[in-house]
């Protein structure tokens, strides 16, 4: 009943629709020259809905009372907090099967109103980007729909996260924009990489006391989600130097497991070198992270 009533630009929470998709619709728009961005988030959107603003909404769609009631009763039913029953006066329970329908519900009036006004627009769950094609558009944009987000919506927009900037300085689900030769290309944002990287260090860390075989596995689950959620972003650079760092943190973990010298010394031999570089390399007193000539040879 309400996939049908849901805006085209809307991607979030929705079949046959994802974050690749919200993207490659912002490149359609940076294309033609849309390069200035109302960066929107609502914020704490799932904890702040309007039980009655939204029972509202729902009863212009549903007309079966049961249904409705039964709704608001799942709204009230309360959240556990730390063994503790809390009621829930607003908001919806997140991670509820009725919560992602409810999430596009509600920003579904946000939806109409931009397309009222013929904005170009993108919106994944409660981020949404407003594209315009000059700075003073984008910012006399953000100062009327503001006040319709709250006024009309009852939902409370994140003035610190709400921006105009260009293209070329918003993050959105990850991703970063740039313009190469008059087309919109997509890259890893800066922030995104840092995560990134704050997540390698934590799976290779030296005394986290996994097996190899652990941590391997560990490390192949994400790296292989990751760059599947990023495999439209241009990052071959990235890429390389960030594999380059991994297998010297590896090397790092397998050089620590490796406590005694006679240890080293029978992995070296192993490896076919000659003896007096064994007995070398073996014998090396350099910390863990510099001995890098003895890592990088294993």
């Amino acid at each position: 009943m309400f996939e049908k009533q849901f805006s085209d630009n809307s991607f979030g929470f929705r079949p046959g629709r994802g974050a690749h998709e919200a993207l490659g619709r912002c490149k359609e728009y940076v294309d033609v020259g849309y390069v200035y961005v109302v960066s929107m988030d609502l914020q704490a959107y799932f904890d702040t809905v309007s039980h009655s603003k939204l029972i509202e909404v729902l009863s212009r769609t549903v007309k079966d009372g049961r249904v409705i009631s039964l709704i608001h009763k799942y709204l009230n039913s309360g959240v556990m907090e730390d063994g503790s029953f809390q009621a829930t006066k607003e908001g919806v329970p997140q991670g509820g099967p009725l919560s992602p329908l409810c999430g596009n519900i509600m920003p579904n009036e946000l939806d109409k109103e931009l397309e009222r006004r013929g904005h170009k627009f993108v919106r994944y769950a409660d981020n949404c980007n407003i594209f315009c094609k000059s700075k003073k558009s984008a910012e006399r944009t953000l100062k009327h729909i503001v006040p319709n987000i709250t006024e009309k919506l009852f939902l409370k927009g994140n003035l610190q996260k709400t921006v105009v900037s260009h293209v070329g300085k918003i993050k959105y689900l990850g991703y970063g924009f740039y313009r190469n030769k008059g087309k919109c290309r997509l890259r890893v944002h800066p922030k995104s990489v840092e995560k990134m990287k704050n997540r390698l260090r934590e799976l290779t860390t030296r005394g986290n006391k996994w097996s190899n075989s652990e941590r391997e596995e560990k490390l192949r689950k994400y790296t292989n989600g990751w760059i599947n959620y990023f495999r439209y972003a241009d990052m071959k650079s990235l890429m390389e130097q960030t594999d380059e760092w991994l297998r010297h943190r590896i090397r790092a973990v397998n050089w620590k497991q490796w406590k005694k010298v006679r240890t080293r010394y029978r992995i070296f031999r192993a490896l076919h070198l000659p003896e007096w570089k064994a007995h070398e390399l073996a014998n090396c007193r350099k910390g863990t992270w510099r001995a890098r000539e003895c890592l990088t040879l294993y």
